[in-house]
């Protein structure tokens, strides 16, 4: 099983940050509205970046590490190399 994490793009162009073992099904949930309490007054969104982790202590990590980063430095993430 692989953990994830992901930055998805809000309706509203803010960002959310989360991990998830499947990135399909969990984009799904957030446009369904079930997702998180953040993006259910934001849809759709659009997934926009996926990280692959070595674990679920990693991906959690990785999540609280984003989730700290500034817009720009997000944004940064985003752009192609």
């Amino acid at each position: 099983m692989g953990f994830f994490c992901y930055i998805l793009e809000c309706a509203d162009g803010t960002f959310y940050t989360g991990w998830t073992t499947d990135p399909e099904r969990r984009v799904a949930q957030h446009n369904r509205g079930v997702g998180a309490r953040y993006t259910k007054t934001r849809r759709p969104v659009k997934l926009v970046y996926l990280e692959e982790q070595a674990d679920k202590i990693c991906a959690l990590k990785r999540e609280r590490a984003i989730k700290a980063l500034s817009r720009k430095k997000k944004m940064d993430l985003l752009a192609p190399e």
